[in-house]
């Protein structure tokens, strides 16, 4: 670890660590996602993870959750959709309005995917000291509330 210079500010050393180490993670994502077929664009893929963990959704929260237009969130859906992986459909509660869903190929596609990133996480975890596991889990739990208390403020401010 490096010394802690004079004109970093507090906490600055430990964020380096946690960028070097959310780096290694996003390595080992990465290689399980690649693993994983249909090949799918990261864009495309997290904008599944967002429609399966929050569906049905309409393309405006999905626009919203990209940080992108409108034209560019549809475009992204006729390609999901056109490869089978999306559907959309008149919302249950608004026939004007259109609700975004997972078909059963995306659904499994993310499946496979958990399933990928969940192996390439333990091939790793099983390399470190039941010590190190267990310090590691407590720091990232802690690091998800911290995360979470960051986003709700930034939200309210």
């Amino acid at each position: 670890m490096a010394a802690s210079s004079g004109s970093q500010p507090p906490g600055a050393g430990a964020a380096d660590e946690a960028e070097a180490a959310a780096a290694a993670l996003g390595l080992v994502l990465a290689k399980a996602t690649a693993g994983v077929y249909p090949k799918v664009p990261a864009v495309q893929l997290r904008a599944l993870q967002f429609i399966g963990d929050h569906e049905p959704i309409n393309l405006t929260r999905l626009t919203e959750e990209l940080g992108t237009i409108a034209s560019s969130a549809s475009r992204l859906c006729d390609r999901l959709q056109a490869a089978g992986l999306l559907d959309r459909r008149s919302a249950t509660t608004d026939r004007r309005e259109v609700e975004l869903v997972l078909t059963g190929d995306g659904v499994r596609l993310l499946e496979r995917l958990r399933a990928a990133r969940r192996a390439g996480l333990a091939e790793v975890l099983e390399r470190m000291s039941p010590q190190g596991r267990a310090a590691l889990l407590r720091g990232l739990h802690e690091f998800s509330i911290a995360a979470e208390q960051v986003a709700l403020h930034e939200d309210t401010a």
